[in-house]
């Protein structure tokens, strides 16, 4: 009897140090977000920061969204398609901003910022060249923490919602200057070309997202394009998106002045490093250009490329200047409004449903990487070195501030 209890011990410790099955919490680990979308108030942002379809998914997965009577006009959405996707519509602004977490497109207003509950979180662009003076002043003493959707990075480095919205500006941007050259006072020609006709000629300044996909919609309809680039890196990388061998140069002004004798259209889109960008084109060379061509100045809301340029609206467009037409409208993807609102949806749905996975923004600022990118303001803390440095105001490493917690 013994012997049998023995040899039954001796298998129990045996069966103890066999791998055995744990049974796992089952459910989502996250936080629920009550998400406010304000409606913007800039005369020329025409966007809303989610969509109808992006909200439904929102809610489904438990999340609160409160939506600004009038957010989506502009971008041909109702308040029933928000509210018949699981939205409530609050009809005092104030509601809005008082959201938990408040995603617009437009950075704040100073008024904007007023409404908004100390320590709560904001997503919207930084556009820091043409921010309001003194509003990173007025988030910090709000404790605000503050994500830039205009930093945001991927796992491959690349500003998913910057492209977005270059290609967009980079595609509008052609169909413009075709509406411009054909109407009543461009030159009456077709933006591309058919069998027997010389072929329009288009010149693009910059190498980057804009004039990617604006070269891309010229060489779709037949124009010849020359391309203008201050980095034969920048340009060779191009080509290479393209597919192709285009006629590039690297910006010496007497070449680019021959090009623009003969360009029906001219794109400006290098934006430069600094706070404005370059200008590369002089008043003579705009002189120089054909009578009823047509200039599009994608960089105008850091100044412009163009010596003639000046910030037009989407309601006043165009100028004449030198007998050329100008387009420059600071904010080219509302335009289409519509189309860049799903654009920046697609991101900003995702991104959101990350942070409440993860617990919300302070528990994404140590694990999503994402997310992290884009913050530049911590419980009131600049956490960005360039930004303080710009601004001239302290900065602390976003590690430390999340040890202290």
């Amino acid at each position: 009897m013994e012997g049998q209890r023995t040899g039954i011990e001796s298998l129990a410790r045996e069966a103890a140090l066999l791998p055995q099955e744990a049974l796992l919490k089952s459910g989502r680990k996250g936080k629920e977000l009550v998400i406010g979308i304000p409606k913007e108030d800039s005369i020329q942002e025409k966007r809303v920061a989610l969509v109808p379809e992006a909200v439904a998914l929102l809610v489904a997965r438990g999340h609160q969204v409160l939506v600004e009577t009038g957010a989506g006009k502009e971008a041909h959405y109702t308040d029933s398609d928000y509210s018949e996707a699981g939205a409530r519509i609050v009809y005092d602004r104030r509601q809005a901003f008082q959201a938990g977490l408040v995603v617009k497109v437009e950075p704040p207003s100073l008024e904007e910022v007023e409404l908004l509950n100390q320590r709560s979180i904001l997503i919207s662009a930084l556009q820091w060249s043409v921010q309001q003076e003194g509003l990173l002043e007025a988030l910090m003493a709000k404790r605000i923490t503050a994500i830039a959707w205009d930093f945001i990075q991927n796992d491959n480095g690349i500003f998913p919602l910057v492209r977005a919205m270059g290609e967009i500006a980079g595609n509008t941007s052609m169909l413009v200057a075709g509406e411009l050259l054909a109407g009543p006072q461009g030159r009456g020609t077709m933006l591309g070309g058919v069998s027997g006709v010389r072929p329009s000629e288009v010149v693009i300044i910059g190498a980057g997202t804009v004039a990617e996909f604006a070269t891309r919609s010229a060489l779709g309809l037949g124009a010849v394009v020359k391309l203008f680039d201050n980095s034969p890196h920048r340009l060779i990388r191009l080509q290479n998106a393209i597919g192709q061998r285009l006629w590039t140069s690297t910006i010496q002004p007497s070449v680019l002045q021959d090009a623009l004798k003969t360009a029906d259209v001219a794109i400006g889109a290098l934006r430069g490093n600094g706070p404005r960008s370059p200008l590369i084109v002089s008043e003579p060379m705009v002189a120089g250009m054909r009578r009823g061509s047509v200039v599009v100045d994608v960089t105008i809301d850091r100044g412009g490329c163009f010596e003639t340029s000046r910030v037009t609206s989407h309601e006043r467009p165009t100028f004449v200047e030198l007998d050329v037409i100008h387009y420059c409208v600071p904010n080219i993807p509302s335009r289409v409004s519509r189309t860049a609102s799903k654009a920046l949806s697609n991101i900003f749905a995702p991104l959101l449903l990350e942070l409440g996975d993860d617990g919300g923004v302070e528990s994404a600022a140590r694990q999503n990487r994402v997310a992290r990118s884009g913050i530049y303001l911590f419980g009131g803390v600049i956490t960005h070195a360039e930004i303080a440095r710009e601004a001239g105001l302290p900065y602390k490493d976003l590690d430390l501030l999340l040890a202290a917690l």
